[in-house]
């Protein structure tokens, strides 16, 4: 079940001996797609880096040994092509500093980025981060700077959403990026939360 705010979210557990660890989001990833495409239920992992398990709280190197948390994934389409998974986050692109940018977040975290400090990767929803087009470059690199820390918001060519699904729609055709891995081009992108889709050791 999602989580609400003010619930507790998993509970103490350590990654058994025969349970796969992971380092990285793209990993998960991976893990994720080779079950979607099967039609089987995504098997526990254990995770013990990048973004997603940073924003559980884990992540830390070692074996996780801390909790058992339930996460949602994502399900994405680009343009009308076939569906593909994702854990972590999307960043759809031409440019970093100019042009259309959009980040779908399912995590707090982008590498060194707080991106979306209110994202929480159980709660049924994603975070969608939308630049304005005419978001001039050293206002980017400006708010990049802020965004360190989670203080890049509010900002008046930014907007933040939280939803449980999206569709965003691009002038020109933009580079998608899934969990640190280039998917494609579109300019139509479709995202839809499938809550509770598996859980993680952290």
């Amino acid at each position: 079940m999602t989580v609400h705010k003010g619930e507790p979210w998993g509970h103490p557990a350590v990654c058994p001996d025969d349970v796969r660890v992971v380092t990285k989001d793209r990993e998960i990833r991976e893990w994720i797609v080779w079950h979607r495409t099967r039609s089987q239920p995504i098997r526990d992992l254990g995770v013990a880096g990048g973004d997603l398990a940073r924003s559980c709280g884990g992540g830390g190197g070692g074996r996780p040994c801390s909790a058992l948390v339930t996460v949602d994934a994502m399900r994405l389409s680009l343009d009308d092509g076939e569906p593909t998974w994702g854990a972590a986050h999307v960043v759809a692109r031409r440019e970093w500093l100019r042009g259309e940018l959009a980040m779908v977040m399912n995590a707090q975290f982008y590498g060194a980025y707080d991106i979306a400090p209110r994202s929480h990767p159980n709660d049924g929803k994603v975070d969608v981060l939308r630049v304005d087009a005419e978001m001039g470059w050293r206002e980017r690199l400006q708010a990049r700077q802020r965004a360190r820390t989670g203080s890049h918001l509010p900002h008046g060519h930014l907007t933040m959403r939280s939803v449980g699904d999206c569709e965003l729609q691009f002038d020109q055709p933009v580079v998608v990026w899934i969990d640190g891995v280039r998917q494609g081009t579109a300019r139509r992108l479709q995202v839809v939360v499938e809550p509770d889709a598996y859980a993680i050791y952290v």
